[in-house]
C-alpha cells in the first residue's frame, strides 16, 4: 500500500511535469511542437490538451496494471488501480482549468464555444471509458468546462437574438429575406454543421439540437413579423413566405429538425392561403368579374329574378365578358406584382394554380346563376358564349 501511495506521488509529480513540458517546451528537439504556440486557435490548443491527458491518463493506467499483474488478491488491485489514477491524474486538473477557462471566458464567437464544447464532452465520455470514474477530479474538472462553454454558448446565441429585436429592419424592396435574417441563418447553417459532426452521443446532441433551434429560431419568426407588420396584405404575405422559406431550406439540411419543419410548412401554407386569396381577387376585379360576383353572392331568391338587378341585366354582363375574355386570352397578364419575389418557383406556380381554380369557380357560379330559367335572362348562351369546362380548358 505504502508503494502504491509513493508511487502515485512520484508519478502525479511526473505527469504534472509533463503535462507543462508538452504546453511550454514541447518534445525532445522541439517535436512535436510546445501546445502552447497553438494558443491564438481555440479548438486546436484545447483538444491538443484534452489528447496529451488522454494518453497521459492511459498510459498511467497501463503502467499501474504491469506492476500489479503478478498481484493474486484480485479485488483490491482494481480498486487500488483506480484510486492512484486518480491521486496522479488529479495534478493536471488546476493547470487545465485555468487555461480552457482563459479560452472561453474570451468568448471566440459562438460556433468554436459549440464546438469546444463538443470537445470536451467527446473527451469526458472517451477518458471515463478508459478508467471508468477512477480520474473523478480530471473527469469533474472537464465537465465543468463543458458545462461553461455550454453556458456562454447559449449566451452568446440569446444576445445575438436579443440584438435582433432591438433594432427590427424594414423589409427590403424585393421583399426578400433581410440581412439580420441571412446573418443569423448563416450562423445558424454553421452551429448545426459542427453539431452534425459531432462525436457525442446522439441522445445529448439532440437535446442540445432542441435547445438551438428555440434560441435561433423562435426570435427570428418574432423579429420576420415585426418587420412585415406595416406592410400590405400581398407584401406581408410575400416577405413572410421568403422569410420562412429560408428558415425552411436551412434546417432541410440537418438531422432532428423534422418538427420545426414541419411548423414552417404550416406557417408557410397558411401565408400561401392569403397569397392565393389576393391573386384570385386581383385577377376578378381586373377581368371585371369582381363587382358582379359579389352581387351574385348577395343576391336571395326572395329578391326576385337576378336580371331585375341593375348591374346584373344582359347589358352590363356582356360587357363584363368582354373584359373576361381579354383577359382569358392572355391570363399571365393578369399577375400580381408581388409573385414575381417569391424565391421559390414551385410556390409562385401553386399560387397561380390554386387562384386560377378560384377563378374558374367564381365563373361557373355565375354561369349557372345565368342559365337558370327563374333568374329570367333571355337567350343566356348568348351572353356568356363559353361553359365553365371552357373557360377551365382555356386557362390550364
Amino acid at each position: 500500500r505504502y508503494t502504491l501511495d509513493e508511487f502515485g506521488t512520484a508519478r502525479r509529480s511526473a505527469v504534472v511535469r509533463g503535462f507543462i513540458d508538452a504546453l511550454t517546451r514541447g518534445g525532445l528537439g522541439g517535436t512535436p511542437r510546445p501546445i502552447e504556440m497553438h494558443s491564438h486557435d481555440p479548438l486546436r490548443y484545447v483538444g491538443d490538451m484534452l489528447a496529451w491527458l488522454h494518453q497521459a491518463t492511459a498510459s498511467e493506467k497501463e503502467h499501474l496494471e504491469a506492476m500489479l499483474k503478478l498481484v493474486t488478491i484480485q479485488g483490491s488491485v482494481e480498486e487500488n488501480i483506480q484510486e492512484v489514477v486518480g491521486h496522479i491524474t488529479e495534478g493536471v486538473c488546476r493547470p487545465l482549468k485555468v487555461r480552457i477557462e482563459q479560452v472561453i471566458v474570451a468568448e471566440p464567437g459562438a460556433v468554436l464555444l459549440y464546438k469546444i464544447s463538443n470537445l470536451l464532452k467527446f473527451y469526458h465520455h472517451t477518458i471515463s471509458g478508459i478508467v471508468g470514474n477512477s480520474a473523478a477530479t480530471l473527469l469533474t474538472t472537464i465537465e465543468e468546462m463543458h458545462l461553461l462553454s455550454k453556458k456562454i454558448f447559449f449566451n452568446s446565441l440569446s444576445l445575438h437574438a436579443s440584438k435582433l429585436m432591438d433594432k427590427v429592419e424594414l423589409p427590403p424592396p424585393d421583399l426578400g429575406p433581410s440581412s439580420a435574417l441571412n446573418q443569423t441563418l448563416n450562423l445558424l447553417r454553421e452551429v448545426l454543421a459542427s453539431h452534425d459532426s459531432s462525436v457525442i452521443p446522439l441522445d445529448a446532441r439532440q437535446a442540445d439540437f432542441v435547445q438551438v433551434l428555440s434560441c435561433v429560431l423562435d426570435p427570428l419568426l418574432q423579429m420576420c413579423t415585426m418587420s412585415a407588420s406595416n406592410l400590405g396584405t400581398a407584401d406581408m404575405a410575400t416577405f413572410m413566405v421568403n422569410s420562412l422559406y429560408m428558415m425552411r431550406t436551412t434546417l432541410a439540411l440537418f438531422e432532428f429538425t423534422d418538427k420545426r419543419l414541419e411548423m414552417l410548412q404550416f406557417q408557410i401554407e397558411a401565408h400561401l392561403d392569403t397569397l392565393i386569396n389576393e391573386q384570385a381577387s386581383y385577377v376578378l376585379t381586373r377581368a371585371g368579374l369582381s363587382y358582379i360576383y359579389n352581387a351574385l353572392q348577395q343576391h336571395k331568391p326572395e329578391q326576385g329574378p337576378l336580371s331585375n338587378l341593375s348591374s346584373m341585366d344582359s347589358v352590363s354582363l356582356k360587357v363584363a365578358m368582354a373584359q373576361f375574355d381579354r383577359y382569358l386570352s392572355a391570363p399571365d397578364s393578369l399577375l400580381m406584382s408581388q409573385l414575381n419575389f417569391l424565391l421559390s418557383a414551385t410556390v409562385k406556380e401553386q399560387i397561380i394554380k390554386q387562384s386560377t381554380e378560384l377563378v374558374c369557380r367564381a365563373y361557373s357560379e355565375l354561369y349557372a346563376a345565368v342559365m337558370d330559367p327563374s333568374n329570367e335572362y333571355k337567350d343566356p348562351e348568348t351572353i356568356l358564349h363559353r361553359s365553365p369546362h371552357q373557360v377551365q380548358a382555356l386557362l390550364s
